[in-house]
């Protein structure tokens, strides 16, 4: 390689040099920094129940395999009668001979609104002392306001029915007669609040 004649050719031997004294010019006096501590291990993470998880995952598997047997389709009645309700009074119930003071229309409702109005609604009776009430909860027949699962089940009427059966307040509920609603709706006989002597 041949440079042009107005240009020297550089020098090799004292490059490295002139280099490192240019940088140590250019950034100063240079210090030492103190010795950080070693950031501390990440912590081992704790040891896995397994065998547990796979247990409740059978578990949840197995309640909901009989959830699914016992769902209720479109026509069939919702039907529960506590032991303390005397059988004459539940057949009244069932025949829709005591009329509802209240009414609750769930059609339409997402299930977790429907599930807090619910609650609600039944909070709201108790308070009152009422003793039937009526809820509309919708046949489930994949029309627009009843919604249904992947099954083919009625969201709603399955909703109400097993909040129904797990409240206290609850003695016993039937499906309305055709006249007042049919398997939509359901009227309620509730338990009178205790007295505080």
């Amino acid at each position: 390689m041949t440079l042009p004649p107005d240009r020297p050719a550089p020098d090799t031997d004292g490059d490295d040099d002139d280099d490192a004294t240019l940088f140590r010019a250019a950034i100063g006096e240079v210090r030492r920094l103190p010795e950080a501590a070693t950031p501390p291990a990440a912590p081992k993470p704790k040891p896995r129940p397994r065998m547990a998880e796979r247990d409740e995952a059978l578990a949840r598997e197995e309640f909901r395999h009989a959830l699914d047997e016992s769902l209720l389709q479109a026509g069939d009645a919702l039907s529960y009668r506590r032991e303390e309700l005397p059988a004459k009074v539940f057949a009244r119930l069932r025949r829709g001979e005591l009329s509802a003071q209240e009414e609750l229309d769930l059609h339409g409702s997402p299930a977790r609104e429907a599930e807090a109005l619910l609650r609600a609604f039944l909070n709201d009776a108790r308070t009152h002392e009422l003793g039937c009430v009526r809820i509309i909860h919708g046949k489930g027949r994949n029309g627009v306001s009843d919604y249904v699962d992947s099954r083919g089940s009625p969201v709603l009427k399955n909703l109400v029915d097993r909040m129904l059966r797990q409240r206290a307040d609850v003695l016993g509920f039937h499906s309305a007669p055709p006249a007042q609603g049919g398997t939509g709706a359901v009227l309620v006989l509730l338990a009178k609040p205790q007295r505080r002597r």
